[in-house]
């Protein structure tokens, strides 16, 4: 039998200890997330329903199809910045008219929706999936351009906005906006280089310039309306396809220009019968411990994700630090790679290439469970070509073709993180759990080194050794990469897509399947040369 048999004990204070500390983590997650949701609090959410509108959220849950899901991507974009912690914009994967697309809505109530570095990124980002995944793009535009006294940071890299959505169009890959407000400056060319385009009657103003910037420019006296209004678009400039009356309107209008894209997707269907795990996916708050020195077994977790907990593990005697193997999830065919006892051997490195290998033979999405120390260092190990098998291991990540998802379920530092497909290189989608952590190595080791390179230089100076200093440089140093490795702090980087409830994880990854199948899946026909 494939079936995994699960041997957590859920009543053991083990299991209880792990689950206090991963609720805690949600607790403060939920607290964070809690900011972006609010938007640019209460002040500004009552100025802005006192103008008759629509808040950016409930935009989207009136576009999206009655009871259907949301991903939403990156919401702690900005965290421990100056910024509004989601950057002022929301992204995200949804259903409109039984077709899978990518939303990004302004959220005028921070900044009047200004767009700042985050925001950029956040943007850049949703745009990138899109791309990769081949769906369609909603805008949902409300914005007064860019931040200006972050001009420096926006203004060069922000061209990619307008190129991606001309390269969509290429691509055959549509895109709307629906425009509720202002839309200025350089912003006016999210609708002008969109496929179609709707505005809201006496609300949508788009210009290059706004009267006061042609009035200083030219001289003209000009009004919002007969220089950017919606109706002056709709009857006379032509930039809008479409005049909405208001913004239910508007959300109509693009449900309906959904409804007629007669869109297909590329990528096989699911198996249309499949089971639930045999287990409780409550159990998985429990699974991880709060030291991550402590190692579990990611059988447990796979049993709890893959439909029917259901896994053919691949060289299941060789290699047994890395567990590889083929599932479904939510019917979707997936090879599965993930870390079981941190650290990653010679024979781990040659056993992941040999089965990314295959996956691409077949045709098959990977997803790749983080929890790795990095590959193994020292004298025999070095000797026996660790560098080269790394090598080869993440020469097939790079070059692996079939799409890639990747979830930080504890320790992912140095290059294992890469090995193990990390930002760099180019999952599909990546997310985090609150037990995530992620750096060039772990907080004691790289304050280890620092101290150990101190030590020498001053023995080759022939100088004391400050013992109180390196002990204060340690902690210091300590200090500052545990915080640096935290996943709110990474998220807020735009290092992964989201910081995930480990209980939601099934969900997650069969949504981002779902998206993930409306292009074609072909694997590689060829590899670069592997070091052997």
């Amino acid at each position: 039998m494939s079936v995994i048999r699960s041997t957590v004990d859920s009543g053991g204070p083990e299991f209880a200890a792990n689950r206090d500390a991963m609720l805690e983590k949600l607790g403060e997650l939920e607290a964070e997330q809690a900011k972006a949701i609010a938007g640019g609090g209460q002040k500004y959410v009552e100025r802005h329903r006192k103008r008759g509108k629509l808040l950016a959220r409930e935009r989207i849950e009136f576009l999206l199809d009655e009871d259907s899901p949301f991903l939403e991507l990156s919401p702690l974009a900005a965290w421990g910045t100056g910024y509004h912690v989601g950057g002022s914009v929301i992204t995200g994967v949804g259903t409109v008219e039984g077709v899978e697309c990518m939303i990004v809505a302004n959220d005028p109530t921070v900044k009047g929706g200004a767009s700042n570095p985050s925001s950029l990124k956040k943007g850049l980002r949703a745009a990138e999936i899109a791309h990769e995944n081949r769906l369609p793009t909603i805008n949902l535009v409300e914005s007064g351009g860019a931040d200006l006294p972050t001009q420096k940071e926006i203004f060069i890299p922000g061209g990619r906005t307008f190129r991606n959505l001309t390269n969509a169009s290429a691509d055959r890959i549509p895109t709307i906006a629906l425009v509720f407000g202002n839309s200025t400056a350089g912003g006016a060319y999210l609708p002008g280089m969109s496929d179609y385009v709707v505005m809201v009657k006496e609300r949508a103003k788009v210009f290059l310039g706004g009267p006061p910037l042609v009035k200083m420019a030219t001289g003209e006296e000009s009004d919002d309306e007969s220089l950017g209004g919606a109706e002056m678009h709709a009857r006379t400039s032509g930039l809008a396809d479409y005049l909405a009356l208001d913004e239910p309107d508007a959300i109509r209008l693009g449900r309906g220009i959904v409804k007629r894209l007669n869109w297909r997707k590329l990528g096989p269907s699911p198996k249309p019968d499949y089971e639930e795990p045999r287990y409780d996916a409550e159990d998985l708050v429990g699974i991880v411990p709060g030291d991550l020195k402590v190692p579990f077994d990611p059988r447990e977790v796979i049993a709890r994700i893959v439909d029917g907990s259901d896994f053919d593990e691949f060289k299941p005697l060789y290699g047994t630090s890395l567990v590889t193997g083929w599932a479904d999830l939510h019917g979707y065919p997936v090879g599965v790679l993930a870390n079981a006892q941190g650290v990653l051997f010679s024979e781990e490195s040659q056993k992941a290439t040999q089965f990314i290998q295959l996956a691409n033979q077949t045709d098959t999405p990977l997803i790749f469970l983080h929890n790795t120390t990095g590959y193994m260092v020292g004298r025999e190990y070095e000797q026996g070509g660790i560098i080269k098998h790394g090598a080869m291991m993440i020469n097939a990540v790079s070059n692996s073709k079939v799409p890639h998802l990747s979830v930080l379920m504890g320790a992912s530092y140095g290059a294992g993180h890469y090995g193990m497909c990390g930002r760099a290189y180019g999952p599909r989608f990546l997310y985090a759990w609150p037990s995530a952590k992620s750096a060039v190595m772990g907080p004691q080791q790289l304050a280890g080194v620092l101290s150990i390179v101190a030590r020498a230089a001053a023995g080759n100076r022939g100088q004391a050794y400050d013992e109180d200093g390196d002990k204060a440089m340690r902690a210091m140093v300590e200090q500052q990469i545990e915080a640096e490795s935290m996943p709110m702090f990474l998220s807020g980087m735009l290092y992964d897509d989201g910081i995930i409830d480990p209980r939601d994880t099934r969900t997650v990854l069969g949504l981002s399947l779902s998206a993930i199948h409306n292009g074609p899946i072909k694997g590689a026909e060829g590899f670069g040369v592997f070091r052997m």
